[in-house]
This record gives structure tokens, C-alpha cells and sequence, in this order.
């Protein structure tokens, strides 16, 4: 069993920064692949970001290449997703997900949810 928590969500105005933390517990975090998805009101939920169990593979959603950066620390049990160059369409619930695979990059693919996070982008 995995249990996650996110954290780092806030207001931020358009053109900023935001950086959230997942830590995870459990002994075999580093054998995960961990993802960042987000939800905003009336969509389905998609993956922004993944990063397979060593780190040596990352995936990005097309919306956020270039200004999303995804990196775990597995000494720490913790997975980050800092987010640059924020805009209005990036508010959204986002959370953070464990995939007992090494790598994972669609929602049906993870086995283990956080609670989510709110970010906000004023314009």
C-alpha cells in the first residue's frame, strides 16, 4: 500500500510559478512510476507528466513541454512537478499517482491516488 500527499497548490498569477511536492509512503517507492494529473471542472482527467521508477524516463503532456520539469527524489520518497510560465488554463485539481510498473503514463495504468491539490491562474 502507497499513500500520497500532495502539496504546494495555491493562487498564482498568470506567467508564474508554482512547485508541488508528493510524498509517498511505503518501502518501494523508488520501484514506482510516478505521474502528475490534473483535473479541471468539466474535463477528464489527463497526465501531465510521468517519470519511471529510476528517473531516467519522463513524459510530458504536449500543453506543458517546456514549462513543466517532473523529478523524484527517491531518498526522500518524494516526486515534484515545478511548473513555470503558468496560465489561466492550467486551473485545475492536480494530484499525483503511483503505477506498481515502472512506467506508466495513462490513468488506468496507476494503483495508488493522493488527495489532489487546487492550483489557480488569474489572468
Amino acid at each position: 500500500q502507497v499513500q500520497l500527499v500532495e502539496s504546494g497548490g495555491g493562487l498564482v498569477q498568470a506567467g508564474g510559478s508554482l512547485r508541488l511536492s508528493c510524498a509517498a509512503s511505503g518501502r518501494t517507492f523508488s520501484s514506482y512510476a510516478m505521474g502528475w494529473f490534473r483535473q479541471a471542472p468539466g474535463k477528464e482527467r489527463e497526465c501531465v507528466a510521468a517519470i519511471s521508477w529510476s528517473g531516467g524516463s519522463t513524459y510530458y503532456a504536449d500543453s506543458v513541454k517546456g514549462r513543466f520539469t517532473i523529478s523524484r527524489d527517491n531518498a526522500k520518497n518524494t516526486v515534484y512537478l515545478q511548473m513555470n510560465s503558468l496560465t489561466p488554463e492550467a486551473t485545475a485539481v492536480y494530484s499525483c499517482a503511483a503505477a506498481r510498473a515502472g512506467w506508466a503514463t495513462r490513468v488506468g495504468e496507476y494503483d495508488y491516488w493522493g488527495q489532489g491539490t487546487q492550483v489557480t491562474v488569474s489572468s
